[in-house]
């Protein structure tokens, strides 16, 4: 079974169009896993079945998987990281991700609550005017945590294999 380095929490999430959203995020920034909670996500998939259509599934593969709790199967060396405007929260910019996280976001039209927040091991928010979508917050979110990586991205290969087929832009030197 494959090492989980980066996993997505939903709680009770409300769209399909935004969890594919989460999903595509998911697929472009190497996330292991997305659990959701809650019947709203599966009772809005019955009743529209047919999922977005996109022009390239980077998210193949990425199992979307419905939990009772959040917590509960998360492996134990995973820190837990809620995304959340709560009091005393650490903000996005300052905040140090940890080498294996579960990243728990709150649903489109409410907030984590405060179980859910008083169990994590870190929480932060995105310091702006307002809240974001779902899925902007997650894109954010899994950016953030990229760019404070040290992966080396010498060369166009990861270019090549990302852009669109029709992209055949170069930069002049």
């Amino acid at each position: 079974m494959k090492e989980l380095n980066v996993s997505i929490g939903l709680s009770n999430p409300k769209s399909p169009e935004n969890v594919n959203s989460v999903r595509r995020a998911a697929g472009n920034f190497s996330v292991d896993s997305i659990f959701y909670t809650g019947s709203r996500y599966p009772r809005a998939l019955r009743l529209n079945p047919e999922p977005p259509k996109m022009s390239r599934d980077v998210s193949r593969g990425i199992p979307v998987t419905g939990v009772s709790c959040l917590f509960n199967d998360a492996p134990e060396e995973m820190k837990t990281v809620c995304i959340e405007f709560a009091e005393d929260a650490i903000a996005l910019p300052e905040f140090q991700h940890p080498e294996k996280a579960i990243y728990i976001f709150g649903p489109e039209d409410g907030t984590l609550s405060q179980d859910i927040i008083d169990t994590a091991d870190a929480v932060v928010y995105i310091p702006t005017q307002g809240c974001m979508n779902l899925a902007a917050t997650v894109n954010v979110v899994l950016y953030d945590r990229l760019s404070k990586s040290s992966p080396c991205y010498e060369g166009n290969e990861l270019i090549f294999q990302s852009r669109d087929t029709n992209n055949h832009l170069k930069v002049k030197k």
